[in-house]
């Protein structure tokens, strides 16, 4: 009997091992696609705790790209095979989100303009090097063996980005002259001075790794002056002198995308991808009308609650009265940390669940600082010791009032993106989700929303600082408009300008690396405002259903519950949270 049942469980064992459910089927592409990316992005690997590409960089050329495009359309081709329709909620979330993620990279790389043009005003893949300390763990001397090795394979990266900007440039693939104006400073100023000034060697000012002797550590040092003075300052100069003698002379002279060959369609692509929506440019145009509007009429009020006769009056005070700047960065930085740190201790008012990952304040680098916005948050990486940060621009700081610090904390730091992100990191969801979806519209939108919960939490308490918070607020209501202005319609940066100066209560200062970013970067800006309004709408939707029923923490969690999506899942999944509040006792 026992060799009759051992005989049947064998003949069965190949049909029990086929019995993949769709479930398993879902997971085995998710786990596939996770470990493939990790492969072709190796420092994001490290950063999340996988050593097994710490010798290699990314591989940039268009090669390498035409990989991943292959390997991309097989991971959708395997998605589109499990029935969406025999999985479970979460499931089918994962599906959907993931073959969204794919199809839009998959067919932004159909546009000449997206394959081609490596850089914004905003960002570059020399800054991006510059910066890949900051995501690296550094503990023992394989770590900073490895970061050497690293950095003495930038040659090759940089070789293959200078090759694709060429063939940019022979195709008209080109960034407008409008935003170039000092844009090779920004190259240059990362290797300025000595090696040992650089952000490449701040690995080394820190403590001595217990592993390393200090003969060791003293060669290891040595080592890194030679790498970034011999090997990445000479790098950086040959993009420098490129943009100085072959991409100046052959800059855009239109400020609109749809004046590249291809342009309006690269640019209605990349609405959707950043708005997750269907709306037009046009009608995007439209709704940041209205807004810059309706969010018009409040600035008077407070103009008037001020003492001051008109929005402008009492904003040419704001811009002019040097009480209200900085005189030093230890300064600013000083009240940005306090600002950061009273909102810390609002928190637990307005959510239920907080992340553990804590954040840090820095100073944007000198060489970015001067061409780039206010701040901006950089995401940690718990599984290397690496805390979330708000970065600052402490430069011109005649043109960074304090004013705007409560907003601005609000969004780049607490409750707005450390909170979002740092809390998506640790979410129970597929690692793609956890570090790689970031859908403008949701990550921005969230951040948006809490500089308007910000009124709630009485982080504006004087006429300044609210007319801070709805200069922020128009901004970003300028950005539709602007955007669409400039890519759609024909605007150039002058009449961008001017009007973002009219509206808004920006620095000039800030207003020109804004509209820089919305020309060089087409389509990004849209992403907050729309995002915004839809989190605010669902608030209300849920607030009327729920009645006394409605806890804003609960609704708060809710929302960043399942990380970034697009907006349509969000809606979903609060319709969801709404039924279910509905029927609890």
């Amino acid at each position: 009997m026992r060799k009759f049942l051992s005989l049947m469980l064998t003949l069965a064992a190949p049909a029990l091992a086929q019995a993949q459910t769709p479930h398993d089927d879902l997971a085995k592409v998710m786990d596939d696609h996770w470990r493939w990316y990790l492969s072709t992005h190796p420092v994001e690997a490290t950063a999340r705790g996988v050593r097994d590409y710490d010798d290699r960089i990314y591989d940039i050329s268009l090669a390498a790209r035409d990989g991943q495009i292959r390997a991309e359309r097989g991971f959708v081709a395997r998605l589109e095979g499990v029935p969406a329709e025999q999985l479970d909620a979460a499931d089918k979330v994962n599906r959907d989100v993931l073959l969204w993620m794919l199809r839009d990279d998959i067919e932004g790389d159909t546009h000449p303009a997206e394959r081609l043009m490596l850089f914004t005003t905003y960002y570059g893949w020399h800054q991006g090097f510059s910066g890949m300390a900051d995501a690296l763990p550094f503990y023992n001397r394989a770590d900073y063996d490895s970061y050497l090795k690293r950095l003495a394979l930038y040659p090759k990266q940089n070789g293959d980005a200078l090759a694709i900007t060429r063939q940019a440039i022979k195709g008209g693939y080109v960034q407008p002259c409008s935003v170039l104006q000092n844009y090779a400073d920004t190259i240059s100023g990362i290797v300025a001075g000595k090696p040992e000034e650089t952000r490449f060697f701040e690995p080394f000012k820190r403590a001595r790794p217990r592993d390393l002797s200090e003969a060791d550590w003293s060669a290891m040092q040595a080592r890194a002056v030679t790498v970034i003075r011999d090997v990445i300052t000479p790098e950086y100069r040959k993009w420098h002198d490129l943009v100085v003698q072959e991409y100046l002379p052959h800059c855009r002279k239109s400020d609109s995308a749809s004046a590249l060959p291809g342009g309006p369609a690269w640019y209605a692509a990349r609405v959707k991808a950043h708005t997750t929506t269907d709306l037009t440019p046009d009608q995007i145009h439209e709704i940041g009308l209205e807004e810059v509007a309706r969010i018009g009429k409040r600035m008077d009020e407070i103009a008037v609650k001020a003492g001051y006769p008109s929005r402008a009056a009492y904003i040419r005070h704001l811009r002019t009265d040097p009480s209200y700047y900085a005189k030093t960065p230890e300064e600013l930085l000083r009240v940005a940390a306090r600002q950061a740190k009273t909102i810390d201790g609002l928190l637990p008012r307005y959510f239920g669940t907080l992340p553990r990952l804590p954040y840090g304040l820095k100073a944007i680098p000198a060489a970015e600082a001067e061409g780039t916005t206010t701040a901006y948050y950089g995401p940690g990486a718990p599984e290397s010791g690496i805390s979330g940060t708000y970065w600052v621009n402490t430069s011109k700081l005649d043109q960074r009032p304090f004013w705007e610090l409560p907003a601005l904390t609000a969004h780049e730091a607490v409750p707005g993106h450390h909170n979002q992100i740092a809390l998506q990191q640790e979410l129970p969801l597929p690692p793609f989700r956890k570090y790689l979806a970031g859908f403008t519209a949701y990550v921005e939108g969230w951040a948006l929303y809490t500089e308007y919960l910000g009124e709630e939490m009485g982080l504006y308490d004087t006429p300044e600082k609210m007319m801070g918070r709805l200069s922020y607020e128009m901004w970003r209501a300028c950005r539709l408009v602007v955007d669409t202005g400039i890519h759609a319609k024909g605007w150039d940066k002058a009449r961008a300008v001017a009007f973002m100066k009219t509206n808004s209560a920006l620095s000039d200062a800030n207003i020109d690396a804004e509209v820089n970013r919305y020309i060089s970067w087409p389509g990004q800006a849209l992403g907050y405002k729309l995002g915004e309004i839809r989190i605010r709408e669902l608030r209300a939707k849920a607030e009327a259903a729920l009645g006394p029923k409605f806890d804003l923490r609960r609704f708060h969690d809710a929302v960043l519950a399942q990380g970034a999506v697009p907006l349509t899942v969000l809606e979903s999944q609060i319709d969801g949270w709404i039924a279910t509040e509905k029927a609890k006792a």
